[in-house]
């Protein structure tokens, strides 16, 4: 650390960049997403899907100028702290967040999704909290994708160096429907890659309907049952355009983005050759008993921002 005083954390400032992030999300899709769809407009065969690709990329510029919501579901708020090297972070880190959150879904008027508790309290909370928040601790070897602004994200510098010290903060919101069309399995290692680009498949080609589509396709393979999740939630964050690192992981996403295309799902879907904008894998070691696999579906209200803290 050459005799300098790791960076301090302060929750106040969490609290308070929450409170603006869900404010903006709410009405802004992410740069790199609208782009996105774009794009697609001008490759899309199918007439209907087309159309679709229009009035989402007409409603994104309304919300945005209207300051409206861009969907009826808002979402919940996920906030995860990433943190590389020598950097405090205090066991109250999130003790405001979820005082932002119910300031900023208040102020806005936006429909509150959360309720008291799964099983025994389903009431809603009218405030949307509480916010799910985590810390992850990324290893000196590990690739950050960090992207914090518009002309980032569009010239695809989206990764911090190897090692060195930072702190990124993650917020997204994140609507129920493309929760529920995301999927897990424990598959037996003799599935291998195979195996793992047909659940992948299997899963967007029998839940991907009802997801909105185009989507973003997390993908998240190894680790323990209870990480896998994480790795492909934590997937949607990369940047579209910004290629996987390893070179093998890379081809693997091109692969099932082709897959993916070819189910003929479309735009909203109603057929067309735009099922997914892109696939996105983050992997991990695992048991050599295992090979957990997990899929999280992003939708047309792809809402994330990624913020360098230090």
């Amino acid at each position: 650390m050459n005799g300098r005083r790791p960076t301090t954390l302060d929750a106040s400032r969490i609290a308070l960049l929450v409170e603006e992030q869900v404010a903006h999300l709410v009405s802004s899709l992410r740069p790199d997403y609208l782009a996105a769809l774009e794009a697609a407009l001008k490759t899309e065969v199918s007439s209907r899907g087309r159309a679709v690709l229009e009035q989402l990329v007409s409603n994104a510029y309304l919300a945005r100028a209207e300051g409206l919501p861009l969907c009826q579901d808002t979402g919940y708020v996920w906030v995860c702290l990433e943190v590389n090297g020598p950097v405090c972070v205090p066991g109250d880190v999130f003790s405001g967040v979820d005082a932002a959150v119910a300031r900023a879904f208040e102020a806005s008027g936006m429909r509150p999704s959360m309720l008291g508790d799964a099983l025994m309290d389903r009431t809603n909370t009218h405030n949307n909290t509480p916010a799910f928040c985590e810390v992850l601790l990324r290893q000196e070897k590990d690739v950050c994708f960090a992207a914090t602004t518009e002309p980032e994200l569009k010239a695809g510098v989206a990764q911090t160096e190897p090692g060195q010290p930072s702190a990124i903060l993650h917020i997204m919101l994140k609507g129920g429907g493309s929760d529920n069309a995301s999927s897990l399995a424990q598959l037996p290692p003799s599935a291998g890659v195979e195996g793992v680009l047909d659940f992948v498949t299997d899963v967007v080609a029998s839940g991907g309907v009802n997801a909105c589509p185009p989507l973003v396709i997390g993908v998240g393979v190894g680790g323990t049952f209870d990480k896998v999740a994480g790795l492909a939630k934590h997937a949607l964050l990369r940047p579209l355009g910004v290629v996987h690192p390893v070179k093998e992981i890379s081809s693997l996403e091109h692969k099932l983005l082709a897959r993916l295309n070819a189910l003929d799902i479309g735009p909203g879907g109603l057929g067309g050759s735009t099922t997914a904008l892109a696939v996105h894998i983050e992997s991990a070691p695992c048991h050599l008993a295992t090979l957990p696999v997990a899929v999280c579906i992003g939708c047309t209200a792809l809402r994330s921002a990624s913020i360098t803290l230090a």
